[in-house]
């Protein structure tokens, strides 16, 4: 059993783009920023938990840090995991609630 508390934490938000604009239009996939070490049962427990909607499946990927330069010092971006997430036809997840 997953700590309750961890599954809240588990979810980052939602990642806006022109690209997962398309992709809940075409396949009813959302993309979710989510923690580094989270697990794909932990997030889809998490998603279940919270929005109480069921998914098909769950794709995730790391993306690395980039490196910055700045004058003389080397800086690096921390590397952040994503998760695509398919849900059921017919289903949608609303993040931003009835904003007019």
């Amino acid at each position: 059993m997953i700590n309750e508390s961890r599954l809240y934490k588990i979810l980052i938000g939602p990642l806006i783009s022109e690209k997962s604009t398309i992709l809940t239009e075409k396949n009813n996939t959302i993309i979710i920023k989510v923690l580094r070490n989270a697990t794909k049962y932990e997030i889809k427990t998490a998603i279940k938990k919270i929005f109480n909607i069921s998914i098909n499946s769950i794709k995730t990927l790391l993306i690395k840090g980039k490196k910055k330069r700045h004058g003389n010092k080397i800086s690096r971006s921390s590397t952040w995991k994503k998760a695509y997430i398919t849900l059921e036809k017919g289903k949608n997840l609303n993040f931003m609630g009835n904003i007019e």
